[in-house]
């Protein structure tokens, strides 16, 4: 079990790049100038993230997939779950580690960047393969579904932002914020919710 300065040590942002032993801080999610994404870009991708959505509802109510192509898609769906819920969950493990004091915050942003791609590709795989699952967009189970899924690509987002002003925090000493914890929290909860609230009425829904 760590001691209680090792706690503290966790809570706070990497050393120096310099420092012996610990390397330097990977910034794959920030433009080629090291320039963190501005917020107006991430309020246009939530549009974006709106459109496809609603893209995909007209889809579902205009297509009507033959048995091989909804077999394919519902293969495609399966393995987009997979994928993305997989990498979710291995992010938020390692932020629990981290506020049990067992994992560096550092730690736990580079997990974030290297599963970053991973997650949106499964979001992705799951939008693009819904319409051909025959969804009956009158069922409320299935509205649910589509809010939970907007809800999880909108919060993505702002996790995205919210791992920005992590990596802020770490440029000074100190422990987190107390609020930028809480926001933190909110954001990781409402992820697990939004993946495991929609992969229950998947399974509801194909068996009627």
């Amino acid at each position: 079990m760590q001691s209680t300065s090792a706690r503290g040590q966790a809570a706070l942002g990497p050393r120096p790049a310099g420092e012996p032993g610990r390397p330097a801080l990977a910034v794959e999610d920030e433009g080629p100038d090291g320039a963190p994404t501005p917020p107006w870009a991430l309020v246009a991708l939530g549009v974006v993230a709106c459109a496809v959505l609603t893209a995909a509802c007209w889809t579902a109510s205009h297509v009507h997939a033959d048995p091989p192509l909804q077999a394919a898609a519902r293969f495609l769906h399966l393995a987009a779950l997979i994928v993305g819920l997989g990498a979710v969950l291995a992010v938020d493990w390692f932020a629990l580690l981290w506020l049990l004091g067992r994992r560096r915050l550092s730690d736990v942003l580079q997990t974030a960047c290297a599963l970053h791609t991973p997650i949106w590709l499964g979001l992705g795989g799951l939008v693009l393969s819904g319409p051909f699952l025959r969804p009956d967009l009158s069922s409320p189970l299935t509205l649910v579904k589509l809010g939970l899924v907007l809800a999880v690509m909108l919060n993505g987002l702002y996790a995205h932002w919210l791992g920005q002003r992590l990596r802020r925090v770490q440029e000074y000493p100190g422990r987190v914020p107390r609020r930028l914890l809480m926001q933190t929290g909110i954001a990781a909860t409402i992820s697990q919710g939004g993946w495991w609230g929609a992969s229950v009425i998947g399974f509801l829904n194909s068996h009627p």
